[in-house]
């Protein structure tokens, strides 16, 4: 018989048998073949499918591409080499493929023909407003319907603009930001020089040669409706109280050095300031001789105006127009004048020195303290004003005469 001793053993070394084998067993069972993940749809996929526009895709890439490069060939040429694109194809492909999501850009096709052109309603075109999505209020890749001039998403499949192109049968619609013009559902894209004119409007243009022509040109302008009116004397929308801006606007249109700057986005394309944006657009659209009415909407500009003076100036709450034009001659100012220069079309056209002198008293005769102090704005004293009564008779119009209000800004004139 076996001693307690050797059946203890024995049945240690059985028990540790056994848990060598449970070890091994769990350890096999967690290096075994996991099953095949199961694919979960993402619900935010086929939307970024849908509405990405493939122009801005192919526009974005070749910016991100043209920033690789420009940042690859200062490294090198730091190094002593230079760098040359077509060695590294292959990862300019691989690039390609991570800013597309790994599936490539597919071609669309232009047409110069299109059945629905005559369905094309400029009547209803405004281009006016936010360029939001009416379905989802969103502001990426928002196109126009050029038949009920409603803005929609995307032109994919599953976009709103596809489907409004099927329900309401309107098939023409124009990109807001690319200017390009395609048929929906079809896909296509339309090139007709019959459509320039929308693009006008859209985003009116000015060359050097017709800035230089403004002042010159007395010719009245024709509306679709009928009537006429004279480029750079439109009327503003009063939205909501917003009186006060419009006359700042008017006021502003008629400097001529300030209204040529703002004419021409070239002067100002560096400025990320969405308030110097929408103030060079509106620029553009008062000046503009092939507007589609005798009327423009400064609501853009009011919502840049709003975001950027912190509901300071909001529309439907009046203001002081003194202090509204103060503000906006200032932020314009900092945000067009270069980093280290304290300089900018504001300051030019605005920016005046008054001459302070004091009599400083003293013991044997009066000293005279002479200092110089900048301004953008100055208050004076206008002459009284004499009353003059209406054509009708009625009302009592206080009316300052021109020579008057001349010679009273003599002293200040250098």
């Amino acid at each position: 018989m076996a001693s307690k001793r050797e059946r203890a053993t024995g049945d240690r070394v059985e028990e540790e048998g056994l848990d060598f084998e449970s070890k091994r067993q769990r350890v096999d069972e967690d290096s075994s073949p996991s099953p095949p993940p199961v694919n979960i749809a993402n619900p935010l996929s086929g939307l970024a499918n849908n509405y990405a526009d493939i122009d801005e895709e192919e526009d974005y890439y070749q910016r991100a591409k043209g920033a690789v490069s420009d940042k690859r060939n200062g490294e090198s040429q730091q190094n002593g080499h230079k760098y040359e694109g077509d060695d590294d194809s292959d990862e300019e492909e691989d690039s390609n493929q991570q800013l597309f999501g790994g599936r490539s850009s597919r071609q669309v096709e232009v047409r110069k023909d299109c059945p629905y052109l005559d369905t094309v309603n400029r009547q209803v075109l405004d281009f006016d407003f936010e360029k939001f999505c009416s379905v989802s209020l969103s502001n990426l890749n928002v196109y126009a319907c050029l038949v009920c001039g409603k803005y929609y998403q995307g032109r994919g499949k599953k976009s709103h603009a596809y489907t409004h192109s099927l329900e309401a049968g309107h098939h023409v619609y124009i990109n807001l930001l690319t200017e390009k013009v395609f048929c929906l559902p079809d896909g296509y894209e339309i090139d007709d020089p019959s459509l320039d004119d929308i693009r006008h409007v859209l985003n009116p243009r000015f060359t050097a040669k017709d800035v230089e022509q403004l002042d010159k040109n007395k010719q009245w302008s024709r509306a679709l409706d009928g009537s006429s009116y004279l480029p750079g004397m439109v009327g503003l929308n009063n939205i909501k109280e917003t009186d006060f801006v419009n006359v700042t606007i008017q006021s502003l249109m008629r400097v001529t050095p300030l209204r040529n700057f703002f004419l021409i986005p070239e002067n100002y394309q560096h400025c990320e300031s969405q308030l110097v944006q929408r103030f060079g657009e509106l620029t553009r659209k008062i000046w503009h001789a092939r507007n589609f009415k005798g009327q423009v909407s400064p609501h853009e500009f009011l919502q840049a105006v709003m975001k950027a003076s912190k509901k300071r100036f909001r529309i439907g709450a009046q203001s002081d127009p003194v202090e509204f034009v103060s503000w906006l001659l200032n932020t314009l100012h900092a945000d067009l004048k270069p980093p280290k220069k304290n300089m900018s079309i504001i300051y030019e056209c605005f920016q005046g020195e008054l001459e302070v002198v004091k009599d400083i008293p003293n013991k044997n005769a009066s000293a005279k303290e002479t200092s110089k102090m900048p301004f953008l704005m100055l208050g004076l004293d206008l002459p009284p004003p004499p009353l003059f009564k209406d054509v009708m008779e009625k009302n009592i119009i206080p009316q300052v005469l021109h020579k008057d209000l001349h010679s009273s800004l003599l002293p200040f004139r250098h």
